[in-house]
């Protein structure tokens, strides 16, 4: 019988610096190189608060035509779906963004990196991201799904 080859994992603490929001963790395989602005994978324990899918319409149900300013407002929108469930950002454990222009996204990435970074800081979960071809406001450039795990 063989050992199956593969990378190990490794588990991190949340950040370098902070210490973990309790039972937040990091999944990094060892030998992987390091993400940068998203983690592998998390491992949480608590509650669990989700989003369903959020775009960038103000409480007035406007949406901004540029792509960065709806980024901004739709990060927003789930801060505040968050705390209503008792969350904080830093409880994010996972992101799925749809995007209907992949090279838009690629084009502003600095832009969108410090959009991310006014509203959620430097915590970033495990993320996914998916070109459409719509979404369901036909304005909408963007939408988040969010899941977040409180500490018991």
């Amino acid at each position: 019988m063989s050992t199956p080859k593969g990378p190990t994992l490794a588990v991190l603490p949340a950040a370098k610096d902070e210490p973990s929001p309790a039972g937040l963790q990091i999944l990094q395989p060892s030998g992987w190189p390091m993400p940068k602005g998203y983690a592998n994978g998390m491992a949480a324990d608590g509650r669990l608060v989700v989003t369903g899918g959020v775009i960038g319409w103000d409480h007035h149900g406007h949406l901004p035509a540029d792509f960065v300013a709806q980024v901004g407002q739709t990060l927003s929108n789930i801060s505040a779906i968050l705390a209503e469930g008792g969350a904080r950002p830093e409880h994010l454990v996972r992101l799925t963004w749809y995007v209907v222009d992949m090279e838009e996204y690629l084009a502003n990435l600095k832009m969108l990196g410090q959009a991310y970074r006014e509203t959620f800081g430097a915590h970033y979960p495990a993320m996914a991201l998916v070109q459409v071809v719509r979404l369901v406001e036909p304005a909408a450039r963007v939408e988040i799904e969010a899941t977040a795990v409180v500490p018991r």
